[in-house]
């Protein structure tokens, strides 16, 4: 008597699970936090520019403003002019340092003045009230752009003037990226001075004095108080024709900010001269002294004001804060990259036409440079984390739709008409067979995104969201390897565990025969 042969049992394949609670929980991380205004007494935030003498004015403010009693924070070291201009209008920020000759030709260049007030003229203050800002008086110091040369160099070839680079147009010139483009900036000089150079540059202000001190370029632009001018022997360049205009510091600050507030910062109205601004730059980077510090011995020396000293963070701590930022940045695009990416790989693998134009859409978004993508976040969603959550998230798509596209397009045909013939509907055989042939290919394209997200969050910090950019962003402006590697190495470390992690995954995940096949 033959003894019936037992139905066979079907089975789900350990990972299914694995990816449905991977897509929930990415679907949950990608909602996007309240945004609202917090509950609790207003926040003064200060800000600053990406140089030294921006950070210690901020640094100024920030502490005159907590010994009036206010609740303040200093957003560091953000960018240039229009990155904390457009933040001062939105209200992410409340204040921040700048000068004349910037306002004139970077910010309120090329707008109509508004018609004046009766008996008060066109005058810079009410040109920007019209904005809804306020200006105060000059801080007492003139921090114009010069152009500079190592003096030995200068010497060698007998200039003393901008004028004088007119007989030398071999010599290699290069500027910081916002004086490339700004309207006094190399365009205009050129122009008024006629030169004729053809090899001029772009490059980052702090880069630039390691460039002159190797002989790699021969002119940069310099601020008139930078301390590199002692510390590298420059000779500064006289504007013989009078190109570049007065660049007298002060603060930018909205008009809703509560007036005990602006009376403490204000303070700082005509009492820091160029000599002093110079002396507190070339203690921040020459003798290595943290800016919080400098600030608090001016105040303490010229206000008598005892700054509540700031907690001085070890290097765990340090490490520990910037990793938790930097986990939150990738972690959260990254998730919500998979919960969106991987439908649209299906999508695309199903409707093939539609599919090449999903494709191109998220080959396009990886064409954009990352710093850009960046940047472009910010009118929409401000200064911060958003922004740079919003451009990783952009920058993950494509590995993870062309993968689970090339995944599930590779099955064999025979498979698919197997499964066909079993009777699997199209949902269930896209999630018992499909999916789980094109595990593999779909976890190299998550494993792919995920390394090349750690990576690229390290421009978040340029726009103030923190993690293992900051240190580098910092150490790159006080020349300190140092500072630069607390932020390097553990970013590359993070790259080779994230790396491993999914290593992990795929031999957990993915059966043995899939493994072996795709070897």
């Amino acid at each position: 008597m033959n003894t019936p042969m037992p139905a066979p049992v079907t089975r789900r394949p350990r990972h299914h699970g694995a990816l449905a609670l991977g897509c929930v929980l990415a679907l949950a991380l990608a909602l996007p936090p309240a945004c609202g205004e917090p509950s609790g007494p207003r926040e003064l935030v200060v800000g600053s520019k990406n140089f030294t003498e921006s950070v210690v004015l901020g640094e100024l403010v920030t502490q005159l403003g907590a010994d009036a009693g206010a609740p303040v924070r200093h957003a560091r070291q953000l960018g240039g002019t229009r990155l904390l201009w457009n933040a001062l209008l939105r209200g992410e920020l409340d204040v921040y340092p700048e000068y004349t000759g910037t306002i004139t030709q970077e910010i309120l260049a090329g707008e109509d003045p508004p018609a004046p007030r009766p008996g008060a003229g066109d005058t810079l203050a009410e040109r920007l009230a019209a904005h809804g800002v306020r200006i105060s008086a000059p801080i007492g110091f003139d921090n114009t752009y010069v152009l500079g040369m190592r003096r030995e160099r200068a010497e060698q070839l007998g200039i003393t003037s901008i004028s004088d680079l007119r007989a030398h147009p071999d010599l290699a010139l290069a500027f910081s990226s916002e004086f490339m483009d700004r309207g006094d900036g190399w365009p205009a000089l050129a122009a008024r001075y006629s030169l004729p150079h053809r090899d001029v540059r772009g490059l980052d202000h702090d880069l630039a004095y390691k460039g002159l001190e190797q002989g790699t370029i021969d002119v940069t632009d310099l601020y008139a108080t930078d301390a590199e001018i002692r510390g590298y022997d420059l000779r500064p360049l006289r504007d013989d024709a009078g190109h570049f205009p007065e660049y007298q510091a002060l603060l930018l600050f909205r008009d809703d900010v509560p007036t005990a507030w602006v009376d403490a910062f204000t303070r700082l109205e005509n009492a820091i001269s160029a000599g002093d601004m110079t002396a507190m730059n070339a203690r921040v980077k020459l003798d290595g002294v943290p800016e919080h510090v400098v600030a608090a011995d001016v105040l303490r020396e010229r206000f008598g004001v005892t700054a509540e000293p700031a907690a001085v963070e070890t290097w765990w701590t340090r490490l520990r804060r910037h990793t938790l930022e930097h986990l939150l940045l990738v972690g959260i695009s990254l998730a919500a990259a998979i919960a969106v990416a991987l439908p649209l790989g299906v999508l695309a693998a199903r409707r093939p036409r539609l599919g090449q134009l999903v494709l191109g859409l998220a080959g396009v978004l990886q064409t954009i440079p990352s710093l850009a993508l960046f940047v472009f976040m910010i009118p929409l969603l401000g200064i911060g984390g958003p922004p740079a959550v919003v451009a990783l998230f952009l920058y993950s798509l494509l590995p993870v739709v062309r993968n689970t596209h090339a995944g599930l397009t590779g099955i064999t045909p025979a498979l698919i008409e197997s499964a066909r013939a079993l009777g699997l509907p199209p949902h269930a055989r896209l999630r018992l067979v499909e999916l789980p042939l094109a595990a593999p290919s779909i976890l190299a394209g998550i494993k792919t995104a995920a390394v090349i997200n750690v990576g690229t969050a390290t421009l978040g910090a340029f726009i103030g969201a923190g993690g293992y950019g900051q240190p580098i962003f910092t150490g790159i402006r006080l020349d300190d390897t140092g500072l630069i590697l607390q932020g390097a190495v553990p970013a590359a470390l993070l790259a080779l565990v994230v790396h491993g992690v999914f290593e992990l995954a795929e031999r957990r995940l993915v059966p043995l025969g899939l493994r072996l096949a795709r070897g």
